[in-house]
């Protein structure tokens, strides 16, 4: 099998889950690094061991011997490196949320039509093994119609105004952080596992630090609680810290969740909630190979994972036999495991989020702008 090549754009925390997770694949180099800064890419590629670095992506887009570019950086790069990479005929792996606006991710959408490239979203949450196990669970009917859907997604890493990260500022991040950053997780998992659109939400945002201490220097995601009170200065906020929607999932479901990053004690609970007419499942990412499954007539069931017992399509993201946990860097791997499949063969199924579910993603964020704005019900049709 030829060995594909790759490259990072973007030396931060996300770019070092998705080098390690790549080089876990066995046919995929990460050939090069891109970071915002001659220093940072040489300083990420020093402890990663990768030789070829630079401060500039466009560099690595002009090498023809790479493949494909995962994208890392701040949102609001992620559409024009995302359009450079496909017109210099690179296949694409773009974190979430896919850009800052729906048109900008309509444009790539189009454009990775019109080309022809592999080109996903890094919705990698999906692939838990027991996650996977909940979806053939309600396609083979065992919870029966889906009547409700609920949960959160509660982190706690910006809960002092001491904490500080790119993604607080709109002009990196897009209008939307918490609501953008992890709500886009949150409604894509439930769409995914039900097969099931939102056709409907009401929203509330809130920022609860009007003002936080901006670091003198950067820093890396979660690594803010590490300053002192000398290293700041202070500055207005603009995104959510919070919210909240209620929603209608197809013609009868109807659900709500919350997202916050000021939840103390919450290290990185995403949990769904989901319940039919013969039974219910709840996931909490936090304790991921665990599922419980609750019955009306009968004692409710704790599963742990393992492949062995679990449908046929879920344990196809089980990799490692029963006992063995698999977490966040395995559901990074499933994911790249299916789009370099596709990059290798155009004819492989498209067996993971692409753009276009991208856009729908950024479709019902700006809806949620609108609500929360209208303090109203708003369709997403």
């Amino acid at each position: 099998m030829k060995k594909l090549r790759t490259a990072m754009i973007g030396a931060g925390f996300m770019g070092k889950v998705h080098t390690e997770a790549i080089r876990r694949l066995g046919n995929v180099e990460v050939a090069a690094i891109a970071g915002v800064s001659e220093e940072e890419a040489r300083g990420f590629g020093a402890a990663v061991g990768i030789g070829v670095t630079t401060g500039d992506y466009r560099t690595v887009l002009s090498d023809a011997s790479i493949d494909a570019v995962h994208i890392c950086t701040p949102n609001v790069l992620h559409h024009p490196i995302a359009m450079a990479a496909m017109q210099a005929g690179k296949h694409v792996l773009c974190e979430k949320p896919l850009t800052v606006t729906a048109a900008q991710a309509r444009e790539m959408v189009e454009l990775a039509k019109k080309t022809g490239l592999a080109n996903c979203v890094n919705h990698n949450l999906r692939y838990y093994p027991v996650v996977q196990q909940v979806r053939r669970l309600i396609e083979n009917g065992e919870l029966g119609e889906i009547l409700i859907a609920q949960g959160t997604y509660s982190q706690d890493w910006l809960l002092y105004d001491t904490d500080f990260n790119w993604r607080l500022e709109a002009k990196e991040n897009g209008p939307l952080r918490a609501m953008g950053d992890i709500g886009s997780h949150w409604m894509d998992m439930v769409q995914h596992l039900t097969g099931l659109k939102i056709t409907a939400l009401c929203a509330d945002l809130a920022i609860f630090h009007a003002t936080r201490k901006k670091p003198k220097f950067a820093v890396e995601t979660f690594t803010g609680k590490k300053l002192s009170p000398e290293d700041y200065d202070p500055i207005a906020v603009d995104t959510d810290d919070f919210g909240a929607v209620l929603f209608r999932l197809g013609k009868r479901a109807r659900g709500a969740f919350t997202v916050s990053q000021m939840s103390a004690g919450c290290k990185n609970r995403f949990q769904f909630e989901i319940f039919g007419t013969k039974a219910g499942a709840i996931w909490n990412q936090e304790r991921p190979d665990e599922l419980w499954i609750g019955q009306r007539n009968s004692p409710n069931q704790v599963l742990i994972k393992d492949g062995s017992l679990m449908d046929p399509k879920a344990a196809a993201y089980a990799d490692l036999p029963g006992g063995h946990g698999e977490g966040y860097d395995d559901a990074h791997k499933q994911v790249f495991r299916r789009f370099y499949r596709r990059v290798a063969d155009a004819s492989a199924p498209e067996d993971y989020p692409t753009f276009a579910d991208g856009l729908w993603g950024m479709q019902l964020l700006e809806k949620v702008i609108e609500s929360s704005a209208k303090r109203a019900w708003v369709e997403t049709a």
